[in-house]
């Protein structure tokens, strides 16, 4: 499902006139690490429990140059999550930000939470 998030943000961006992004994999990592997180202790926030946000968590995941973080709960299916995510202002332009190049997905089905995180 992870690679499907990444082929719907480049058909998106591809119509906004950016460049595709690749994924990269200590951006995996961040946001896989994240979705587990959010999972198993029972929260949904950019910021862990701990006060940690997603920039903090991406350098420490070995990426230095973190951009931005959209994350979502529920939706099912690559599809719907991307449908969220393009209906929200702020995960939209993140999506459409042509300045961020790489991009890492995770996705924990129980409860169903997803992260996306974009690097320059």
């Amino acid at each position: 499902m992870a690679g499907q998030v990444v082929d719907l943000v480049n058909d998106e961006r591809a119509k906004a006139g950016c460049d595709p992004v690749t994924e990269e994999s200590h951006l995996d990592k961040a946001a896989q690490d994240h979705s587990d997180d959010m999972s198993a202790r029972n929260y949904f926030s950019h910021d862990t429990p701990e006060g940690e946000h997603f920039d903090e968590r991406i350098r420490d995941a070995g990426y230095s140059k973190p951009g931005a973080e959209n994350i979502a709960k529920g939706a099912t299916s690559a599809k719907q999550v991307m449908q969220l995510w393009m209906d929200s202002s702020g995960h939209r332009a993140n999506i459409l930000n042509c300045s961020l190049t790489k991009l890492g997905v995770g996705v924990t089905t129980a409860g169903w939470y997803w992260t996306q995180d974009f690097g320059y």
